[in-house]
């Protein structure tokens, strides 16, 4: 039995602003349901009106009404939706202490059927990568003003690394080596952004894989038994948002409670600063 939860109690989050996206089901809805009852201001993202809505009435419930929820709209597959959203999180939240990058492109029901973004991008590594890099830069001057403010990157243990060759996967597509070839890539960005931030601004970036197949509607849609219940993964996650001994820890992976080394490749410069020069040329276009 993981025992180290037990070491590590949540507190309460009277005071906090958390945004975490994806939380219309699975892990984010059970997160924002467990942040609800700690007294958090949840800002809670989806890209269906109606199950948003559910989604926030059931938080609210939860919380007994203590704890303020706002919703907002994006499908996170349109680059021109996350970067609209950031601004509506600007314009109208006082604060932001902690971002939730939870929303995944799984492998989806037909794994070789390959997918494309708005933009025309393969769709696991458009959603997985690119719209959590948009909204964590976009918002990081709200975060920055919030500080100190944290950044939870929702990864994966699987994990397989980016072909530059061929980073949309145009030849031999499959849906879960997509989805672990983003996840790899959401983790070499975090420890980028560690890297690039100024020390002294408070803001940390940390990725985890939170539980090994989760009982989700992605795990379930690929064809995979679920191992654990999404309760599992709620608590290393907490962890992440909460815990003071966290305080100004950044650019690390943990595999649940663990800090524990990535794949080999994002520890290579060479790719890291590859991937960083596509990135950035893909979101100019």
């Amino acid at each position: 039995m993981d025992t180290e939860h037990l070491r590590h109690p949540a507190p309460e989050v009277v005071d906090r602003t958390v945004l975490i996206t994806g939380a219309t089901q699975g892990l984010g809805l059970h997160l924002a349901r467990d942040l609800a009852g700690r007294g958090a201001t949840l800002l809670l993202h989806g890209r269906d009106r109606g199950r948003l809505d559910r989604a926030a009435a059931e938080v609210r419930t939860v919380s007994g009404g203590r704890a303020p929820v706002r919703t907002y709209l994006a499908d996170l597959s349109d680059l021109d939706q996350v970067r609209a959203l950031a601004a509506r999180v600007r314009a109208a939240e006082p604060r932001l202490d902690v971002l939730v990058n939870n929303a995944v492109a799984g492998g989806g029901s037909e794994p070789l059927r390959r997918e494309l973004s708005a933009q025309g991008h393969e769709l696991r590594f458009a959603v997985n990568h690119l719209a959590p890099q948009v909204l964590t830069r976009e918002l990081l001057p709200l975060l920055r003003a919030s500080a100190p403010a944290r950044v939870v990157q929702v990864a994966s243990v699987g994990q397989s690394p980016v072909d530059f060759d061929d980073v949309m996967m145009e030849r031999g597509y499959e849906g879960l080596e997509a989805y672990c070839r983003s996840k790899l890539a959401l983790i070499m960005s975090t420890f980028d952004l560690a890297a690039e931030e100024t020390p002294g601004t408070g803001v940390t970036f940390n990725a985890l894989h939170p539980a090994h197949l989760m009982d989700t509607e992605g795990v379930r849609a690929y064809g995979l038994t679920p191992a654990v219940p999404v309760e599992e993964g709620v608590r290393p996650t907490v962890r992440l948002i909460t815990d003071p001994a966290l305080a100004g820890v950044s650019g690390r992976y943990f595999d649940r409670f663990t800090d524990a080394p990535a794949h080999a490749q994002a520890y290579d410069p060479s790719a890291r600063a590859r991937l960083a020069a596509l990135t950035r040329e893909l979101l100019a276009r």
